[in-house]
């Protein structure tokens, strides 16, 4: 072969690569195209009304609701053509204790200028997280302890010089910045973990408490006093190794703002000034002279619940993973409401759960198959404090090193398109650069939480993969709406919150809610996954976040 033909050979050759690379391109751009038009209001509205309704009742654990549930969703993700997950099973099992308390407990409180006899449900909702039988609390002693927080980090302790074994602390939700909106005392009006129930119930164990009772206050909760009684008014779950079990507290609960006030005006204290001050540094716990009576009967059942995960395996990196996540569960049936007693989850979640199931579909449509693997995880008893994602993350059935991060759906948008989308927890990852160059390319943006003072990144269940160094994304519905504005949006969101969250009125009403919102971003859930799926990339937490050692020591092991 003489020199010119070779040259012209090597010409054709690189002509012939170049413009297989680019037909593929243009397959692959064509196969998710087309994949992502398949994500449609019908398919949204098919899932929605059968997980919404009232066949599946109110969707709770460990009930015949989870069973027709769980059934749907394997079912469904069988006839896509997604594999089991969990070692030849969609199901992974999470066990569980429920505890169910009952409604005629009494809790009394002496020794101030009158006797106060709170009535439960309407003044007091509250249970143990003692597997007992019976629950008796003689005359502890009441302590005021401000926000009841103990914290190295931003130097604060709510408990210096207290001993509360054996007694009842009384606490504010929310923590200090939040009243006073200073960004010096913790992150101001935005919640840390350390403004959660969850942390305070934890934080009085490991001090001995017998007791802990946190007052409620509609705004610091993020929510009005109907939640608290709807949602903690039934069955509550647990990990069976839940560390308040072994701990001795014995009762958990909350009162309403009225009931306090009550309170603290037998004991003669002034309600307003001393909440005002637990808010400032050096404020000094309070001993109220008064006692806590309270008896309760309770049931103590051993059981079982289900994440439902279902993979779509890579073609070029199987052994690295994608996680979309979506809980399944809301609260089941509740008999105390008069009429309608079903709470159907329609937005919460079975809107997210629905996201799943049109998603992994679009993704069995791409040709070629993206590089790495895909789990659509619907997790199980988010309501009852985020433990089914909580006992993914500790029992994974993929390896964490391996897991490049988790896309978190809770709640899709019923009010029409938004010009943003939220991502709770801002700046914390590499996975919200991502989220940016998505939306980007559908003219939208992306802002913080615009209501950080909720707590929200504590109460989704992206929050469990964190805790344990998993880079998250937490990315919600936005509040501009494209056709009414920010300030629209902002009071639909808050009403629907008011009117709805947590009760029989989160109904699936199709004739109401406006599907192109809701439709375009499940399109963006999914366009970020497929970007995800199909690079070398592994995101990770930016520098001083606190999730960041945690990942860093897990890549490590991993290497």
């Amino acid at each position: 072969m003489n020199l010119i033909t070779a040259e012209k050979m090597k010409k054709y050759l690189v002509i012939f690569f170049l413009i297989s690379a680019l037909s593929g391109c243009k397959t692959w751009n064509r196969s998710f195209k087309a994949a992502l038009q398949t994500i449609t209001a019908d398919d949204m509205k098919k899932h929605i009304s059968v997980l919404a309704s009232d066949e599946f009742l109110g969707r709770a654990p460990s009930t015949e609701g989870e069973t027709k549930t769980i059934s749907y969703l394997a079912e469904q993700f069988r006839q896509i053509g997604l594999q089991p997950a969990a070692r030849g099973s969609y199901f992974q099992e999470v066990p569980l204790v429920k505890l169910t308390a009952d409604h005629d407990m009494k809790l009394v409180i002496t020794g101030g200028k009158n006797m106060v006899r709170l009535k439960y449900s309407d003044d007091f909702i509250g249970n143990t997280p003692q597997r007992k039988d019976h629950i008796r609390i003689d005359n502890s002693d009441m302590i005021f302890v401000g926000y009841g927080i103990n914290s190295t980090e931003y130097g604060w302790n709510d408990y210096e010089g207290l001993d509360v074994k054996g007694k009842t602390v009384v606490l504010l939700i929310n923590d200090p910045g939040y009243v006073t909106s200073d960004s010096s005392l913790f992150n101001g009006r935005a919640m840390t973990y350390y403004g959660r129930w969850t942390y305070k119930y934890e934080e009085a164990a490991r001090q001995g408490a017998e007791a802990v009772i946190i007052i409620h206050e509609t705004g610091a909760a993020a929510y009005p006093w109907g939640v608290v009684q709807n949602s903690w008014s039934g069955p509550e779950f647990c990990l069976e190794d839940d560390e308040l079990a072994s701990s001795g507290l014995q009762f958990k609960g909350w009162i309403t703002n009225e009931s306090a006030r009550k309170i603290f005006g037998s004991a003669g204290l002034d309600f307003d000034r001393l909440t005002k001050s637990a808010s400032t540094r050096g404020f000094k716990p309070v001993d109220m002279k008064l006692k806590l009576s309270l008896e309760l009967r309770n049931r103590t059942e051993y059981t079982r619940s289900n994440n439902v995960a279902a993979v779509w395996p890579g073609s070029r990196r199987p052994d690295e993973y994608i996680i979309y996540t979506a809980h399944w569960d809301h609260f089941g049936v509740n008999n105390a409401f008069k009429g309608d007693s079903i709470l159907n989850g329609a937005v919460d979640n079975a809107t997210g759960t629905a996201s799943l199931l049109v998603m992994a579909k679009a993704f069995t449509l791409l040709h070629p198959v993206q590089d790495r693997s895909v789990l659509f995880l619907s997790v199980t008893c988010e309501e009852q404090g985020l433990l089914g994602s909580d006992y993914y993350a500790r029992n994974p059935l993929f390896p964490p090193g391996k897991t490049i991060g988790v896309i978190n759906i809770d709640g899709l948008n019923i009010f029409g398109r938004t010009k943003d989308m939220n991502i709770t927890g801002y700046g914390f990852s590499g996975l919200d650069d991502y989220a940016i160059a998505v939306l980007g390319k559908y003219g939208r943006y992306a802002t913080p939480d615009p209501t950080p003072e909720k707590g929200s990144y504590f109460r989704s269940d992206h929050f469990s993969f964190a805790k344990v160094g998993i880079p998250s994304l937490n990315l919600s519905s936005g509040v501009d709406n494209v056709e009414h504005g920010r300030e629209w949006g902002l009071a639909q969101n808050e009403k629907w919150t008011m009117d709805n969250y947590h009760k029989p009125s989160d109904n699936y009403e199709p004739d109401k809610w406006d599907f192109s919102g809701m439709i375009e971003d499940t399109r963006v859930y999914f366009e970020i996954g497929y970007d995800l799926s199909n690079t070398d990339d592994f995101p990770e937490w930016k520098p001083g976040i606190p999730y960041k050692s945690l990942r860093d020591m897990m890549m490590q092991k991993q290497n």
